[in-house]
């Protein structure tokens, strides 16, 4: 795992959160929803830097790249 994502139960539930922070990478993948900008993220989120959000969509894509989906039967 990428050092600037780091789970731990005792922070945010245990999400995946940036190290150093309280901010959940889900946080992230909203404002990035929302605003479509990296840049507006680090407006709203000063205490990020734009390799914080790198890695956590590096994060993401390394879940969804693990995860196998069962096809649904009729």
């Amino acid at each position: 795992m990428d050092s600037q994502i780091e789970i731990d139960p005792r922070r945010c539930n245990g999400k995946p959160v940036v190290a150093g922070t309280r901010i959940p990478v889900t946080v992230i993948l909203d404002q990035l929803a929302e605003s479509g900008s990296v840049d507006a993220v680090l407006v709203k989120y000063p205490e990020l830097r734009r390799e914080s959000i790198t890695a956590a969509l590096r994060y993401c894509h390394s879940m969804i790249d693990r995860t196998e989906l069962e096809p649904e039967h009729a």
